[in-house]
């Protein structure tokens, strides 16, 4: 079983920026891609940006420009840099571990993320 520990969430302030952290216990190129998702009060949780082994990104149309996710394969450790951050990207995020394209992969604990002045 696979463990995710993340961290890196909080509040912050329209237009600022933060950095989600999500270390892995095995290595990450065991998985297909590595992702984070998203779910807002009374939404769906949705896909906010993925990372496959090969190196290929796909990134959620309202996140475009704005966020990056990125890895260190020796700290196996995947990030999702925040910018520019909106009222509406606050949500709980989760880090997601997904053994092939058809799995639905395993999920981290998830943390807060609060865009608000």
């Amino acid at each position: 079983q696979v463990q995710l520990v993340e961290s890196g969430g909080g509040l912050v302030q329209p237009g600022g920026s933060l950095r989600r952290s999500c270390a892995v216990s095995k290595s990450i190129f065991s998985f297909y891609a590595m992702g984070w998702y998203r779910q807002a009060p009374g939404k769906q949780r949705e896909l906010v940006a993925t990372l496959t082994k090969g190196g290929s990104t796909n990134y959620a149309d309202s996140v475009k420009g704005r966020f990056a996710i990125s890895r260190n394969t020796g700290k196996n450790t995947v990030y999702l840099q925040m910018d520019r951050l909106k009222p509406e990207d606050t949500a709980v995020y989760y880090c997601n571990a997904q053994e092939s394209a058809l799995a639905v992969g395993s999920w981290g604990p998830g943390t807060q993320v609060t865009v608000s002045s």
